[in-house]
């Protein structure tokens, strides 16, 4: 319901409250009363009526409810009720904050009905229900000035409320999208993870079946060594599948923690599909932290693999140098260059270098092939 609608209800119950407890004699002025006659009646409709607009025009609706009540009061009507619109009025510009209005009202209202007092020639009677006046208008001020702190204070709760709720909801936001984002880390994770160990596995596979069968029509004795080696490769791309499978299920952590210390184990599988490998250590070895020794294995693995897929029976030379700053790992062939389009590969190593602060180029060597070399921060091992 708007505030119109709930100050006209006002000004309408207010009116049928005070003529019937008029008529009724419900309150006592002094013995020089009136009857109510349809002037004294004009009077109260006006004052209660004034209510309708005790919001929307607060201060001309206490000033007519005023007048009303005074002139009321001098013609010696009957009853204090008439005074109640301006009351009303006084109290509501209370509330809205407008306190002086409020108190130069109830001085507007005070000071002619007690002068109308004072000048009369008999003493104020005994029972005279406007003797209750000034305190009922101290009171108008006092409760608006309440009421108006409470309601001040409600909102501010409110406002703190809503606050305290949008903070929450954006917090909730923030975590729903840290969520979706570490999906999406986890996500890439995996699908590195996997490209790098079963593309290398794949392209031992394919090389080693080529190879067998090539053989089975001019050496068909070793044929064996070929399949052995295609059934390493499988079962060295089962091991890292279930390793990596592992590390999703939090059943076996240490399993998909490939590092340098594996190195050895890929050379010899690339030397096994042909290549011919120069596995070389500079530097002091020394224990790196997990995901940098992790992103230096996964780069070594996929340069070995592109030198498979696409550099032919290439001489490769692996080397990693390690100092107080970071390890450096390089790998570079002699092969020709392939005429694969693009891939994810040096994409991939890219990533995985960046990821733990480091760098890597690729590109043609100097002296024909390809490198690949990338820069890894040692972190706290330095």
């Amino acid at each position: 319901m708007d505030s119109r609608r709930t100050d006209t209800l006002i000004a309408v119950g207010s009116l049928v409250a005070i003529v019937p407890a008029t008529y009724a004699n419900l309150s006592w002025t002094g013995p020089y009363e009136r009857p109510l006659d349809p002037a004294g009646l004009a009077l109260i409709t006006i004052a209660a009526l004034s209510l309708a607009f005790r919001r929307s025009a607060p201060l001309a609706a206490g000033i007519v409810a005023a007048a009303c009540g005074v002139v009321y009061y001098a013609a010696h009507y009957p009853g204090v009720f008439a005074a109640a619109p301006a009351l009303a009025s006084i109290y509501t510009l209370a509330v809205l904050g407008r306190r002086g209005d409020a108190i130069w009202l109830a001085l507007g209202l005070a000071v002619p009905v007690y002068g109308l007092m004072a000048l009369s020639s008999d003493d104020p009677a005994a029972g005279n229900w406007m003797m209750l006046l000034s305190g009922w208008l101290v009171a108008m001020v006092v409760v608006g000035e309440v009421t108006r702190g409470r309601r001040a204070y409600l909102h501010a709760v409110e406002r703190r409320a809503e606050a305290e709720a949008e903070r929450a909801r954006e917090a909730e936001r923030t975590r729903e999208e840290a969520a979706l984002r570490r999906a999406g880390e986890e996500r890439l994770w995996i699908a590195q993870e996997l490209h790098d160990s079963l593309t290398h596995s794949i392209s031992v596979v394919n090389v080693q079946a080529a190879l067998a069968m090539e053989l089975l029509e001019r050496r068909p004795e070793r044929v064996k060594e070929a399949l052995a080696a295609i059934r390493e490769s499988g079962q060295e791309a089962m091991h890292e599948l279930r390793a990596t499978l592992g590390v999703l299920r939090q059943s076996d952590p240490e399993g998909a923690e490939a590092g340098l210390s594996g190195l050895p184990r890929l050379v010899s599988r690339a030397e096994g599909a042909g290549l011919r490998v120069a596995h070389t250590v500079s530097g002091d070895p020394y224990a790196l932290p997990p995901e940098v020794d992790r992103a230096a294995y996964r780069i070594a693995q996929e340069a070995l693999t592109n030198v498979l897929r696409h550099a032919g029976a290439a001489a490769v030379t692996v080397a990693v140098a390690y100092d107080r700053a970071k390890v450096v790992l390089l790998v570079e062939n002699d092969g020709e260059p392939g005429t694969a389009g693009p891939g994810m590969g040096l994409i991939g190593m890219r990533e995985r270098a960046v990821a733990v602060g480091g760098c890597l180029t690729a590109g043609p060597g100097e002296h024909g092939g390809f490198t690949v070399r990338a820069e890894l921060p040692s972190g706290a091992a330095a």
